[in-house]
């Protein structure tokens, strides 16, 4: 039995990934009815303003983490790097970044702008993940609008299978593997959710989750810092709508993972695009998508529905749902 705090990474020889190990996680308040430690007024965050970015009380990472255990056979490693919560808004009884203003979200972007900015100077800090866990379902343990950053000291395994592909694409074919998935995706247009100026939302051919969203820039960049105010803007716009018609597909709201997928901060990858992927879980309204024997034991996923009929059903869900999306 272990009794003293573990934090550490542990390398999978098997599949070629660390697994992070944080027996601190345990102690967070899971779903409290009668507190809210990200509400305004709380010895975290005071008063006066309209979103913050905390600490994680509770991490995987943290900057100076204990010694990593030795192993006679196996690897480990330290669990250098920072967790952070992003409190989205001061109300609690939001519920979803969808239902906040596009000035409110754009608010949040830049915040997480500025913190990308600031922690890529760090020595250990070699990638910068940025998501949200949305519903009871997802696992979420405080129910306050916020999602997460995780600085890593380590490229994430989903991550390097893109930059491997993208560069394998690139040195094939001289194009970005991002940019031609793009090009092919407005050509086909059924997949299409929404699209502005800079921005295109779409549900991918070759979808994993019964309701996958990928938002692409138009343009060609890697770290969400090379992005212009506008973009900025833009982006918060089709985050609005992309996931204002995503919550309105059933009565029920859909629970979802939102994830930032750009480079690494350490390096050069012009092959790789920056994008965000939303995993919408619900196969129907009384449904979830488990990620079970196939997906989990054997790595591939099973999709039951078609992607082109479900790009639909969110189409629809916005037209009847997000008129006043611009707001």
């Amino acid at each position: 039995m272990v009794n003293k705090p573990v934090m550490e990474l542990r390398w999978d020889p098997t599949l070629g990934e660390w697994v992070l190990v944080s027996n601190i996680r345990r102690f967070r308040p899971w779903q409290p009815s009668n507190y809210c430690p990200f509400c305004p007024g709380n010895p975290e965050t005071g008063y006066g303003w309209r979103a913050l970015i905390l600490e994680n009380r509770y991490p995987m990472l943290m900057e100076n983490p204990p010694e990593p255990s030795n192993h006679w056979f196996y690897r480990t490693g330290k669990s250098v790097g920072r967790c952070y919560v992003v409190v989205e808004t001061p109300e609690h009884n939001i519920d979803d970044i969808s239902d906040l203003s596009i000035d409110q979200i754009e608010y949040v972007l830049n915040m997480i702008i500025d913190k990308v900015r600031e922690e890529s100077g760090r020595a250990y800090a070699h990638y910068f993940l940025w998501f949200r866990n949305k519903g009871r379902e997802i696992g979420v343990s405080l129910t306050h609008p916020h999602s997460q950053i995780y600085v890593l000291p380590f490229t994430p395994s989903r991550i390097e299978r893109e930059l491997n592909n993208a560069k394998e694409y690139f040195n094939n074919y001289g194009r970005c593997l991002f940019c031609d998935i793009l090009s092919a995706e407005l050509k086909d247009s059924v997949r299409l959710i929404y699209s502005n100026d800079y921005w295109v939302s779409f549900m991918p051919f070759y979808s994993h989750w019964p309701f996958e969203i990928h938002i692409y820039p138009r343009r060609h960049v890697q770290l969400i810092t090379e992005i212009t105010k506008d973009e900025v803007k833009d982006l918060a716009e089709i985050l609005k709508v992309s996931l204002c018609g995503l919550k309105h597909i059933f009565n029920k709201s859909m629970p979802y993972v939102l994830v930032l997928h750009q480079a690494p901060l350490k390096g050069d990858y012009p092959y790789y695009h920056l994008h965000i992927e939303i995993y919408g879980i619900l196969r129907e309204e009384d449904k979830i998508k488990y990620a079970a024997g196939m997906e989990t034991g054997g790595g591939n996923f099973t999709y039951d529905s078609v992607p082109e009929e479900n790009a639909q059903r969110i189409r629809d869900s916005v037209t009847r749902n997000c008129t006043h999306k611009g707001q």
